[in-house]
């Protein structure tokens, strides 16, 4: 096992959670105290775990929801690999737009620690990067999300709309530029969880090939086919070797589930 890679898993899964379809439905299936943990799997081993937990927060603003998203290795990956990653991030309770984006990772020895902090009225994207004590600025268009508020936004759907081979365009802003992604409707399925049998829309973002995944059609993702629309299972085909993460609690949610 290559523990490069490993690296790697923690983040790709944190970043896929957050795709999961557009046009706006009319309810939230979200909720502060909304809190959901996974397992995730490199091969036969248990690399580690990952939560989404989405948070009232009176202290910074009334009208913005915080979220808070978290990865760490565990067991023996951890021992030989250390990874403790958290991103968190300040969006809007009416349109879901960001306002302030927070990335803290340590990956082995490797740091990051930077804000964004989102300026719509000048699209304008403003990170400062505590690390190297930097500031920069970039262009942002009307559209674009952070990282986890991309997972709020996408969950507002109504996929009654969609069908199979439907295609919807994400723009996620992440390490200083927009990147466009599509996420296609693959199929309908029931899949066993550790919750029992449950309805999934199973879909599949198209990421860039040959750094990580072996193609841009090796990530699939499972979110549950109701109104919460959480992801339930994700599997991923790595240069060397597999990866995949599944629902193993969840709270506070605002829907009945499963």
């Amino acid at each position: 096992m290559r523990m490069q890679y490993i690296k790697k898993i923690l983040p790709i899964f944190l970043l896929l959670f957050c795709l999961s379809a557009s046009a706006q439905s009319g309810d939230n299936s979200f909720q502060p105290g909304e809190f959901l943990k996974y397992k995730i799997h490199y091969g036969l081993l248990n690399a580690g775990f990952a939560t989404v937990e989405l948070k009232e927060d009176h202290e910074k603003s009334d009208s913005l929801i915080h979220s808070v998203g978290k990865g760490w290795t565990t067991g023996m990956v951890g021992f030989l690999f250390k990874v403790e990653d958290t991103y968190e991030s300040y969006f809007s309770a009416a349109n879901i737009k960001p306002n302030h984006f927070i990335r803290k990772i340590n990956e082995g020895g490797y740091t990051k620690d930077k804000e964004v902090f989102f300026d719509f009225d000048k699209k304008e994207a403003r990170e400062v990067n505590h690390k190297r004590a930097t500031k920069s600025s970039y262009f942002i268009e009307n559209d674009v999300q952070d990282m986890l508020s991309s997972f709020y936004y996408m969950r507002n759907i109504d996929f009654s709309q969609l069908k199979e081979n439907d295609s919807i365009d994400v723009n996620m802003f992440f390490d200083g530029r927009m990147n466009p992604i599509k996420v296609v409707v693959l199929d309908r399925e029931i899949i066993k969880t550790d919750f029992g049998k449950i309805d999934a829309i199973k879909i599949r973002p198209l990421v860039l090939k040959g750094r990580v995944f072996k193609d841009e059609e090796n990530v699939t993702l499972w979110i549950s086919d109701d109104e919460n629309k959480i992801p339930l299972k994700i599997k991923a085909s790595l240069l060397i070797g597999s990866a995949k993460a599944e629902l193993i609690q969840y709270s506070g949610l605002v829907h009945p589930f499963p």
